[in-house]
């Protein structure tokens, strides 16, 4: 309240010097007075020097006053490998730019002081200056061309795509590894996929969108369809390269997640991409931000918590779609290595029937379409080889959980029950199953073992916290 005084105070003085300007304009003009109207020139020119160092200062004090919230200063630097790139970019660009503003500011100002009306002065007529003309000329587009060209370094750094012997895995071990994922812009929300085990994503077809089982279209013929499952927030493994393919089903829409610097348009019936390397955990990030004042505030939504506890990675949509565009967002979580196993395996789900037969999958197929008229895949060798996957799994995880409480066993378990949650064939699964089985001999398990992958999520996720914390950031 105090500001909207004080600045409605400003407003009102100005107005008041200004309406005296003019009233001793009109008088001068009436009476024909020049002296008076040498005094009103300098008047004028004198109070438009001062409105320019108020003004200048004004700007230099409200940089330094927001400097912790720009992105790419205080603790918003980039948390994505290429995000620097794209930093450095708008900081030249804004250092040519702001001296660029000072220059032309004083000019303005001081060239109207220096040039106003006197008695005996007399303006020169200059029809051109030829040497001026070329500066004014010559040095901008030299500016502008080196600020084009690295804005075209930075782009084609960023920008290319993947190389056809590039492999999409569920979590990459090498150069010529990724994860891809899949983001839907739709009214007004995003529709996200993941790739399952196979690390590839399902054919769709626009012409077979069904708002309640199948809002993608996807073509359930496709066994890399089996999979494909839609979580609610994008998880991620840190220091790992993402490509995340872009669609619409309707509108322009616009992919953005503001801390690692992506930002690609979503346009209906023309698929675009982005490529990006997460570089800081969300929980780096939180320690991060802990460290600035303005962040050890309360939380607006949640008073029992500071700001930087509730920090979240956010997608949002940069492009106005509509009414409930504001809506648009989700949140992403950038994790370890063991706790992004660990949330796909939650994500997977499955757990066996007393006959044995697997059933709680929750990818779109197993939830939608299995045991339907639409089920084309009940007896492929794909479905067979996944149900196999399933049943390994969920007795791994069974033996897991009975021994969960045995800091021990939990350690010796990890490297099978990673190479489990990876496994693409029934073959390997059973085998990391075997070694499993084998570790945790003498615990025993319920009858009918069904998993809670949650549990099983949570307890790998601490014991891998004792024995090894992530690397920070």
């Amino acid at each position: 309240m105090g500001f909207l005084v004080g600045a409605l105070c400003i407003i009102l003085f100005s107005v008041f010097l200004v309406q005296i300007g003019k009233a001793r304009e009109l008088a001068s003009t009436v009476y024909n007075d020049k002296s008076e109207e040498y005094a009103i020139n300098t008047f004028q020119a004198g109070f438009g020097m001062v409105f320019m160092i108020v003004f200048l200062l004004g700007c230099i004090a409200s940089f330094v006053y927001y400097m912790p919230y720009i992105l790419g200063w205080g603790p918003y630097t980039a948390a994505s490998e290429h995000g620097p790139v794209v930093d450095r970019l708008f900081n030249v660009t804004l250092l040519i730019t702001a001296i660029v503003f000072f220059i032309t500011q004083f000019a303005l100002f001081y060239f109207a002081w220096k040039y106003r009306g006197r008695k005996g002065s007399k303006g020169i007529y200059w029809a051109h200056n030829e040497k001026l003309e070329m500066v004014w000329m010559i040095v901008p587009s030299v500016v502008m061309t080196f600020l084009v060209i690295g804005g075209l370094q930075a782009w084609n750094q960023i920008m290319i795509d993947l190389p056809d012997d590039h492999k999409s895995v569920v979590l990459p071990s090498s150069e010529n590894e990724h994860i891809e994922i899949e983001a839907t812009g739709t009214q007004f929300l995003w529709i996200l996929r993941y790739p399952g085990r196979d690390g590839k994503l399902g054919i769709r077809d626009f012409t077979k969108i069904d708002g309640g089982t199948n809002p993608l279209g996807q073509v359930w013929s496709d066994p890399n369809n089996i999979d494909d499952f839609h979580p609610d927030k994008i998880v991620l493994p840190v220091g790992k390269k993402v490509r995340v393919r872009i669609t619409a089903r309707d509108v322009l829409h616009n992919f953005y997640i503001r801390d690692f610097r992506v930002k690609m348009d979503a346009v209906p019936g023309m698929p675009t991409y982005f490529i990006f390397t997460p570089t800081v955990t969300t929980d780096s990030m939180r320690r991060r931000l802990k460290e600035r004042p303005e962040w050890q505030v309360a939380d607006k939504n949640d008073p029992n918590k500071q700001r930087w506890e509730t920090f979240d990675y956010e997608l949002a949509c940069a492009e106005l779609c509509g009414r409930g565009h504001y809506s648009m967002r989700r949140i992403v979580k950038i994790v370890s290595d063991e706790e992004y196993l660990a949330w796909i395996d939650a994500q997977e789900g499955g757990s066996l029937s007393a006959e044995g037969q697997v059933e709680g999958v929750k990818t779109q197929y197993f939830a939608n379409i299995k045991g339907t008229a639409a089920d084309v895949l009940a007896s492929s060798e794909e479905m067979k080889n996944y149900e196999g996957i399933m049943a390994a799994k969920v007795k791994a995880n069974a033996k897991i959980e009975a021994a969960a409480k045995d800091v021990s066993i939990m350690a010796q378990v990890q490297v099978p029950l990673k190479a489990l949650r990876l496994a693409t064939t029934a073959a390997d699964a059973e085998k990391a199953f075997s070694e499993i089985d084998r570790i945790t001999a003498g615990y025993s398990t319920v009858e009918t073992p069904v998993m809670d992958t949650t549990a099983v999520a949570d307890t790998t996720a601490v014991e891998i916290d004792t024995t090894a914390a992530p690397t920070p950031h």
